[in-house]
This record gives C-alpha cells, structure tokens and sequence, in this order.
C-alpha cells in the first residue's frame, strides 16, 4: 500500500470514518472518489474531516455496498487459503498412509526413528550440560525446534488421520 493512503486511511479511521475508510480498502481510492463524485485530500484537515464526515453520512449505503465487497474478497481468500491447507494436511495424510501401506521397512518407521533422534539428540546434550560440558546453545535450540516439529507432526498427524478414519467409517 502506498504511504500516503495508508496514512490517509490510518487518519480517516482515527476521525471515525470507517465506512470511508473501509471503502478506499476495498477499492481504492480513486475509484471512491469517481464513485462519491469528489476528491479526498490526502492529509485532511479539520475542515476537510467535517466535509468527509457529512460526505459519509449522505453516501452511508453506497459505502457500506463497497465494505461489503471488500469483506466478501476477505472471505474468498480466507476459503483459498482454508481450501490450500485443508489440501496440504490430505497430501501428508496420503503420504502417511503411503508410507504404512509400503513393504519397505524403512518407510514405515522413519517418523519413529526421526523422533528417537531428535530425543537421544537432546538428551545428549543434556547430559554434557549436567557434567558441566559446554553445549552450544543454538544446537540446542535447534533440536528443540526439530523436536516440536516432528512430535506436532507425528503425534497431530496420527491423531488427524484417526479421526478421518472415524469419520470416514460413519
């Protein structure tokens, strides 16, 4: 967004103009203007706040048709991105049963094993901590975060592939 209309939004909000405010959000500012027929200063004064103001009131539901819109567009993307995430979390559970339906051994218990290292991992420097070793602190981290990562995904995935078993059997 461009500084000045987010100042200029920023100080349209602050002077309680949010349906106007709402309105150049959703779809600009030059398109309001041509809509409403005037022109929005860019650093309203106390005068120009007053005009904007009586301009809401009398343009209420056409700016509201505009908010609207603009809370439309809002739900459109927050169901793509729904829609993306619900298809990654079916690609990992795919894959996972993949993984299980496989003949190799390898395959089945790798989420395992990545589990038990990450532990024996952390544990390790644990264990030099208490003997007093220096363990470098960002190893450390590093395997903690691996450590939630692979637990979230494991344990959250497990009990995610459960439940479509559960509701794919009702």
């Amino acid at each position: 967004m461009i500084p000045i209309v987010a100042s200029l939004l920023g100080s349209l909000a602050q002077n309680g103009l949010t349906l106007l405010s709402s309105a150049i959000q959703a779809k600009g500012k030059e398109v309001v203007e041509n809509t409403l027929g005037v022109k929005i200063p860019d650093n309203p004064t106390p005068e120009d706040v007053s005009n904007l103001r009586q301009l809401q009131f009398e343009h209420e539901e056409r700016l509201l048709e505009l908010g609207i819109e603009k809370a439309k567009m809002e739900l459109e993307e927050m169901k793509v991105l729904a829609a993306a995430a619900q298809n990654e979390n079916d690609n990992v559970t795919d894959r996972w049963q993949s993984d299980m339906n496989s003949d190799s051994w390898l395959s089945k218990n790798i989420r395992p094993m990545s589990l038990i290292a990450i532990f024996f991992g952390y544990f390790l420097f644990a264990m030099m901590s208490a003997f007093g070793l220096n363990a470098n602190e960002s190893y450390v981290q590093l395997l903690g975060q691996w450590g939630m990562l692979i637990m979230g995904a494991y344990f959250g995935g497990r009990t995610i592939e459960k439940l479509a078993e559960m509701k794919g059997k009702k």
